[in-house]
């Protein structure tokens, strides 16, 4: 186990009452774990969906907790949260038996837990967010705002983060958001801190930011437990790693001792080649082209894109992979070069003019770039809602609902019904939804930016099938992806962009992660 023997706690604080003051506390080269998982049981209904869990998180230790949706991940956090009670076994911090359902109790003893949907309380500043609960410094009844807007920034300092605490918390960026949570958790002095997909709404820059305070948490003993189905992000974080699978552990270990690949044999119950379809590429007559392309960031980028085939761009933050699916798209307007699209002119003005013409963009961030706050029916029929309205331009409902469910079988989303809000789907299938939306336009081009972000294993697998059926129906795709693996299995051909400019090119099967990681930060190929 990784540890940082310096900061970690030694005195023995025993157990206070409940049924776990027997536990017996383990100790990891002479390190006593923050967090101590036995034997964790819960069932709901029929559905086990743990079983005997046991994990361990040591001081100043960042500990990936993976698998499928379903796998029972979420479950297992929120016993250690405090807001759900186990049928079986214990959970200790720093020695310190915790009582279960009681998410009060579970921060009086040192957890603090981050979850996706952050909130602030609006109407207060920054300040009072993050010491929220706690004392708040006062003379005669009157709070002293210098006294409490100072101990804020000293909490920020330590993040390495310069915030305005005086702002309306409400007014801060989703990064901003994480930050102060993780401000009031080092206010409340904790021990455990517990992460879930923390990066879903936060850009590559952003996640940097995130990256770096976690770190210095790190340095001060602090344990945190890190869910994220981005895998690229768990090896960049993270020091071990536990593998969930139908509520049961099958696998654990030193991130520093296994792959990617191995992670996801683990995650999936089966080897990476069986996630990834097979296919004869038989790509067609050339559909789409750019010459010396050049953007804000993009410069002199030349590509051909052809009927049938999957072409993947990598890259890392920074290197102009997002702004090239824009150009392409009518998203922003090129400072210089040309596009062609079937051999003719293409010059779209806008992305609704480029769908017009065939070239279809699907943004990575599903929440805010993508899904409505309406019904998954709505969202499905968002883009072609002109396509199924009758005389004088009104709608029928009778073939909007068609439509819709005709969508929702194809892509095989699962909801309660057409009519449940799409924001509150899993990850996955709102992921499905939006697909289905831009592929209901039946796209010539399709433009895929990171498409299976923030998504569990299984559907990844289908999002792959999806685009090798697409590829075999004559759609030109191409993918945007953070995971390399993912590209080196999903494409027939990989462009790799460091700062703006096309750093090497590979055919399928030609390069390595290694190669290409190699690659994306300038070396060369």
């Amino acid at each position: 186990m990784v540890a940082t023997a310096s900061t970690a706690p030694t005195a023995d604080r025993g157990h206070e009452g409940g049924s776990d003051a027997t536990h017996s506390v383990a100790m990891v080269d002479g390190v006593r774990p923050i967090l101590e998982v036995r034997s964790l049981s819960k069932t709901y209904g029929d559905a086990r969906v743990l079983d005997a869990v046991d994990l361990e998180v040591g001081p100043g230790e960042v500990h990936a907790l993976l698998g499928e949706n379903g796998a029972g991940k979420s479950t297992l956090i929120k016993i250690v949260a405090g807001v759900v009670t186990p049928d079986q076994g214990s959970v200790t911090i720093d020695g310190e038996a915790l009582h279960f359902g009681s998410p009060q109790a579970a921060m009086r003893i040192g957890v603090a837990t981050l979850f996706q949907e952050l909130s602030t309380v609006g109407g207060l500043s920054v300040a009072e967010n993050v010491l929220l609960g706690r004392p708040t410094p006062s003379r005669l009844g009157v709070v002293r705002w210098r006294q409490l807007n100072d101990r804020a920034r000293e909490l920020f300092t330590m993040l390495g983060q310069d915030i305005d605490v005086t702002q309306d918390a409400d007014r801060l960026s989703p990064v901003g958001k994480t930050m102060t949570a993780l401000a009031r958790a080092l206010s409340q002095e904790s021990k455990l801190l517990i992460l879930d997909e923390p990066t879903a709404a936060l850009t590559d820059a952003e996640t940097r930011q995130l990256f770096a305070a976690v770190e210095r948490l790190k340095d001060q003993g602090i344990g945190v437990v890190y869910v994220s189905h981005r895998l690229e992000e768990v090896f960049g974080i993270a020091d071990r790693f536990t593998v969930l699978r139908n509520g049961e552990k099958v696998d654990e270990g030193d991130l520093r001792d296994t792959s990617v690949e191995g992670v996801i044999a683990a995650m999936a119950g089966r080897p990476i080649e069986a996630v990834f379809p097979q296919w004869e590429a038989a790509p067609g007559q050339i559909a789409l082209t750019a010459r010396d392309l050049a953007g804000r960031r993009v410069r002199d980028i030349s590509l051909e894109l052809r009927a049938g085939e999957v072409l993947g761009v990598a890259g890392l933050a920074g290197s102009g992979r997002s702004e090239l699916l824009r150009l392409l798209a009518g998203a922003t307007s090129p400072r210089a070069g040309s596009l062609t699209l079937d051999g003719g002119a293409y010059a779209p003005s806008s992305v609704g003019h480029a769908q017009s013409l065939g070239v279809a963009l699907v943004p990575p961030e599903r929440r805010s770039q993508a899904l409505f706050p309406d019904s998954v029916e709505r969202n499905l029929n968002a883009s072609t809602i002109d396509r199924l309205a009758r005389a004088r331009f009104v709608a029928s409902p009778r073939r909007e609902r068609e439509h819709a469910k005709r969508l929702w079988d194809e892509l095989d989303v699962r909801a309660r019904s057409l009519d449940q809000e799409a924001l509150t789907l899993s990850g996955g299938n709102q992921q499905k939804v939006v697909l289905a939306r831009f592929l209901a336009l039946r796209p010539r081009v399709l433009l895929l930016d990171e498409p299976t972000r923030g998504v569990d294993m299984t559907t990844k697998t289908q999002i792959y099938a999806l685009i090798r059926r697409l590829a075999a129906a004559g759609t030109a795709v191409l993918v945007v992806s953070s995971e390399l693996v993912e590209l080196i299995g999903l494409c027939d051909g990989i462009l790799v962009m460091h700062e703006g400019r096309t750093a090497g090119r590979f055919g399928r099967g030609e390069a390595t992660e290694e190669e290409l990681l190699r690659v994306c930060y300038g070396r060369a190929a």
